[in-house]
């Protein structure tokens, strides 16, 4: 079985201070089917809730999970958790499978802004 590479990145953030992007991220992971991964981002600004998407090549990104959000995005199964310990955002993936492989990305945004 091959490897399922997962790949954390993240979505541009317009926080209207400096054009800056307040998220730091650890770098690129990797995982073997049957697996468990968790993804995290941190952010520098106070949110409420940490949304995730996952984006395949040749396609749009879709709506995964949300830390402090009940819903669930359609076609992803309860493998897909989002959680959140103070400002850093964590995406776990379970029992990883090979259509798992994707860009994973974790977004908030500031009511001010909306």
């Amino acid at each position: 079985m091959g490897w399922a590479v997962v790949f954390l990145a993240l979505l541009t953030y317009l926080t209207g201070v400096d054009g800056q992007s307040p998220w730091t991220q650890p770098p690129s992971s990797s995982v073997t089917p049957g697996g468990t991964i968790a993804l995290s981002c941190t952010t520098t600004q106070s949110t409420k809730s940490i949304y995730w998407y996952q984006q395949k090549p040749g396609e749009v990104p879709r709506y995964i999970h949300c830390s402090g959000c009940g819903n669930r995005g359609a076609g992803f199964p309860n493998r897909f958790t989002a959680t959140r310990s103070g400002n850093t955002g964590t995406l776990t993936i379970t029992n990883v499978q090979n259509g798992d492989e994707a860009d994973y990305y974790c977004a908030s945004w500031n009511s001010a802004h909306t």
